[in-house]
């Protein structure tokens, strides 16, 4: 039986990642009240950071573009891509940051208020437009699914840089 077969539409497996992300924020969250150390907390957000990496890239490779020009909403859809930009933002300062720095844990959070806020506009907006439209929810689910596991396993990362040899 096929994994995607969990998964009602595309609207249910996206927002399934939103639910398990919301778990992680709320599981750091419980670490900073009970005194988590600094490794845990840094295993925990890094793995909340990856999640929404690849998260974001099926929705923008995959999810988007087909929605796009199913609801002909290009404001609501940059909003969304606008979002995304801000989560980005604070993916990269958290992972240039070691966890006992000033502000670690503040970032997480200011984060977790990025990602729920688009949680919320996307269930409220994208995805009520995107069921109501021509939008093949389905059809999407085995791509999305496949390319979220591609992600996952690193098959698609980009190789290291290589270093230039330097004449003597």
């Amino acid at each position: 039986m096929s994994a995607t077969l969990f998964y009602e539409d595309a609207v249910d497996l996206l927002d399934a990642d939103h639910k398990l992300v919301q778990k992680l924020f709320l599981d750091y969250q419980g670490l900073c009240d009970d005194g988590g150390s600094s490794k845990a907390k840094q295993q925990l957000a890094l793995k909340i950071c990856q999640d929404l990496t690849v998260h974001t890239q099926i929705e923008e490779e995959i999810f988007y573009p087909r929605v796009r020009e199913a609801i002909k909403d290009d404001a609501l859809m940059e909003e969304a891509l606008q979002e995304h930009a801000e989560a980005k933002e604070a993916i990269a300062r958290i992972q240039g940051m070691a966890p006992t720095d000033a502000g670690y844990d503040d970032t997480v959070k200011q984060l977790f208020a990025i990602v729920m806020d688009h949680v919320m506009e996307e269930r409220e907006q994208m995805f009520l437009k995107a069921r109501y439209s021509t939008a093949d929810l389905r059809g999407m689910v085995p791509a999305l699914y496949a390319r979220k596991k591609e992600l996952q396993t690193g098959a698609s990362a980009p190789a290291p840089a290589r270093k230039k040899k330097v004449a003597s």
